[in-house]
């Protein structure tokens, strides 16, 4: 039986891991659970699950919670209750679906602890990939990609010979707004940009679709997945959402793995990996889906993308600099306070103010994620 801990439980990633683990009961021990601040879904999980240990965002929040929680369960805190989930609470696998770069010192902690990691949480290994993979490495903790690109490129890499790979190519949906102009987006509402047309996703990683910086995220951490310089990293828009990405050899063949959009197929398959179980999506049905479409992506449309790429290239703490940023700017854009072209008016300025540190050990990266902040919370 395989002891899972999950980080974000509450989240949309969270919530379909926890309903991938429930179909077989005999296979998995949910041993933790850490959420922020959804203390009454976390408290049906607990109750269901009867983990270990279970983490909430605040010291008020675990008071209030506490008494509510089954006998033996074990309740923390913070970012260090967090961490104890991560590294303490007995998991051999911990699924990081945190959203942001707050994933990044418990998957550390995770892969300290020996634990294999389903990896949802893609700002861990954008904001600091180098210590993330070289930790892994010598820990020999295997990192398997839960994001749907990501999966689809590690199942068409299975049996093969990375040494022959041309290019990774990512799909896109296009995100809320992919049939509108760049004029039609001045008066954007949150909530025209959270109407996302394919996937169910959190509010944070729906916006950053529209803008295309989570695709700017993916590529980012596809070259730390799979080891690629980015100029062999490429995204095309596909509307369907039915290729998840691909892969061309030197020989000029390309595979693709494909499925409806359900995110449960990528999790089960990090999680039974090299196995394949029977899973609850919808199979695809070819026929009915009919057209696949294809474009080139437009980098004048979408400047999120270019400047990820642009960020990856440059290297160090460009790319943590870049998503604290963005991360930053999202949440004022929720908030009301800026319109959604700010955005990335905003990720641009705070990266032509910062000057990377090369190879950052954490505290420079941790420093530079709070100076980002600060300075995108500043922008006018």
């Amino acid at each position: 039986m395989r002891k899972v801990a999950v980080l974000g439980s509450t989240g949309s990633i969270g919530t379909q891991t926890l309903d991938v683990v429930s179909r077989e009961p005999d296979g998995y021990e949910v041993v933790g659970l850490a959420a922020g601040s959804n203390a009454e879904l976390l408290l049906e999980q607990a109750r269901k699950f009867r983990p270990r240990l279970v983490s909430v965002a605040s010291r008020e929040l675990a008071e209030s919670i506490r008494p509510r929680l089954p006998e033996g369960t074990k309740l923390v805190y913070g970012e260090e209750g967090l961490i104890e989930v991560a590294a303490g609470a007995g998991a051999d696998y911990v699924v990081c679906a945190l959203v942001g770069s707050l994933g990044l010192t418990s998957t550390l902690a995770a892969i300290e602890a020996g634990s294999a990691i389903g990896l949802a949480n893609k700002e861990s290994l954008v904001t600091a990939g180098h210590l993330v993979m070289k930790k892994a490495a010598d820990k020999g903790v295997p990192i398997l990609p839960i994001d749907s690109e990501h999966s689809a490129i590690f199942q068409c890499l299975n049996g093969e010979n990375r040494k022959s790979i041309k290019r990774l190519l990512i799909t896109a949906s296009g995100g809320s707004f992919r049939d509108r102009t760049r004029d039609q987006l001045e008066n954007v509402t949150v909530e025209d940009a959270l109407k996302h047309p394919n996937w169910s996703m959190g509010a944070k990683i729906t916006i950053d679709s529209a803008t295309m910086v989570n695709k700017g995220l993916e590529v980012i951490e596809a070259h730390w997945l799979f080891g690629l310089p980015y100029d062999r990293i490429d995204v095309l828009l596909h509307p369907e959402s039915i290729v998840h990405s691909m892969v061309e050899f030197e020989d000029t063949s390309v595979m693709a793995q494909l499925g409806n959009p359900d995110m449960r197929v990528p999790i089960q398959y990090a999680l039974t990996y090299p196995e394949r179980r029977p899973s609850p999506a919808t199979p695809l049905d070819l026929a009915k889906a009919g057209t696949l479409h294809f474009r080139e992506m437009d980098f004048v449309r979408y400047p999120c993308l270019r400047m990820a790429y642009e960020a990856g290239r440059a290297g160090g703490t460009a790319t943590t600099a870049f998503n604290a940023a963005n991360e930053a700017a999202v949440a004022r854009f929720l908030r009301g306070e800026i319109p959604f072209l700010a955005i990335e008016s905003t990720i641009e300025r705070v990266l032509a103010k910062h000057s990377p540190v090369r190879t950052p050990d954490l505290t420079a990266i941790l420093e530079t994620d709070a100076w980002a902040r600060r300075e995108a919370a500043a922008v006018k």
